[in-house]
């Protein structure tokens, strides 16, 4: 019979040892799905904040209702995704530069917006439709 050891054997090593196998790529997996997370939430906050602004909602309206816009793209006509520029407001004062896409059944187009916030009120120096397939540039601005 054989006498038992007074000290006690750990053959597998400690937690490390046995668990880094599995660990490691999963703690990369999800610090890859936390940032990919944090970032559409970022881009969601910012593309949120552009298209909740008024310069965005007069534009896309006045881009929308232009009968020439109809002719080009059809109806409906539908914004995109995806924003590009800046806007920046402080209370009753602004600015706003903006390309904005949008498409119809017959075509897609870009609304270029620069426009001022004053007393409250957007003015839009530039309002501009561009027409992609034909190149076509509509001017809808204020001051022509």
């Amino acid at each position: 019979m054989q006498q038992p050891s007074s000290v006690p054997s750990n053959p597998s090593g400690t937690w490390w040892d046995r668990n880094w196998k599995w660990f490691v790529p999963t703690a990369c997996v999800g610090a890859v799905l936390a940032f990919a997370c944090f970032a559409a939430l970022l881009i969601t906050v910012v593309f949120g904040f552009i298209k909740s602004s008024d310069a965005y909602k007069e534009a896309v309206a006045r881009a929308k209702a232009e009968p020439a816009v109809i002719q080009n793209l059809g109806s409906p006509i539908e914004e995109g995704l995806f924003v590009t520029g800046n806007i920046n407001v402080s209370g009753a004062s602004g600015r706003a530069d903006l390309a904005i896409p949008i498409s119809g059944p017959n075509g897609e187009a870009t609304v270029y917006v620069e426009a001022v916030k004053s007393a409250g009120q957007w003015t839009f120096s530039k309002l501009i439709i561009e027409v992609k397939k034909s190149g076509e540039r509509i001017d809808l601005s204020d001051r022509k």
